[in-house]
């Protein structure tokens, strides 16, 4: 009797096993991007392990909607794009300021911030009100940024001396310290910073026309697409701009790059882009 059981029990039991295993088998492989781990509020840790932040919860949302898991590592901003190009990430959640020379090594997606500058400067200071207030002082940036381009782009004209940091916390820190008179950097970085830190504030706004978005490999071209129809049906359904909200603390303008699509997917007149009148698939 028991030989007879366990001679009907065997295939089912091998039925299941390999059931399992096709289901297992069938599971995508999950994303994998990098952060800048230092860069509140839009990447930074958790007490509990792990990070947070906006470009974190705008990540995990992109997998979800994907249905996909996510893996976030933490690494310094000026290895993240050549570790993107290595095959390491997907694509890369650390904010990366869309300009006409990246856009030629790396493929962006639309952009869903705006990406003004400001200078963070100690709370005593009234010297530095203008951009011609830099001549002859230092400005301290995070290396292979966004901030740190447009001042080695402008250093000519303006005449300041540049320090570069391997984070944008270190960054502050010089000011803090005087080992620099300014710390350029976005906005809603340098407004978080000047949250937590008594001692420094900000100054003036600097336009920069650009925005954030998120770089994936040159060859990727399905990934890319895939993704930049996520980021057009956040902002249909206005999940992007509730994001927004919650991490800055308040809702971004009407015609702004998180508010507002181009009819294709990538950044409008750089390489990369593809024009398309096609309506995002939203679930």
């Amino acid at each position: 009797m028991f030989r007879h059981l366990k001679s009907l029990l065997a295939p089912l039991a091998f039925a299941l096993i390999a059931g399992a295993a096709g289901t297992a088998a069938a599971q995508p492989a999950p994303l994998r991007t990098g952060v800048d781990p230092n860069f509140p509020p839009h990447a930074f840790p958790k007490l509990s392990g792990g990070y947070q932040g906006f470009n974190v919860e705008l990540g995990e949302e992109i997998a979800k909607r994907l249905g996909r898991r996510i893996e976030i590592e933490g690494a310094q901003y000026s290895a993240l794009i050549p570790a993107l190009n290595a095959g390491k990430f997907d694509f890369l959640m650390a904010p990366t300021t869309v300009s006409p020379e990246r856009a030629k090594s790396v493929l962006f997606t639309e952009g869903y911030l705006e990406n003004n500058f400001t200078l963070v400067v100690k709370k005593e200071r009234n010297d530095i009100q203008r951009l011609e207030d830099l001549k002859g002082k230092t400005i301290a940036v995070n290396k292979g940024s966004g901030p740190e381009e447009w001042a080695r782009n402008n250093q000519a004209q303006y005449g300041y001396e540049i320090a570069v940091y391997g984070t944008n916390a270190d960054a502050v820190q010089a000011v803090i310290s005087g080992r620099g008179d300014a710390n350029l950097a976005g906005v809603t970085p340098s407004a978080w910073a000047v949250k937590s830190t008594p001692a420094i504030k900000t100054t003036f706004v600097i336009k920069t026309g650009s925005v954030w978005a998120i770089p994936f490999r040159i060859d990727d071209k399905a990934g890319r697409d895939q993704v930049s129809n996520v980021l057009k049906c956040m902002k249909l359904d206005g999940s992007l701009q509730k994001l927004h909200t919650k991490w800055f603390g308040a809702e971004p303008a009407a015609d702004s790059a998180t508010v507002v699509s181009p009819a294709g997917h990538g950044i409008p007149g750089l390489f990369g882009y593809e024009a398309t009148s096609a309506k995002p698939v939203c679930k």
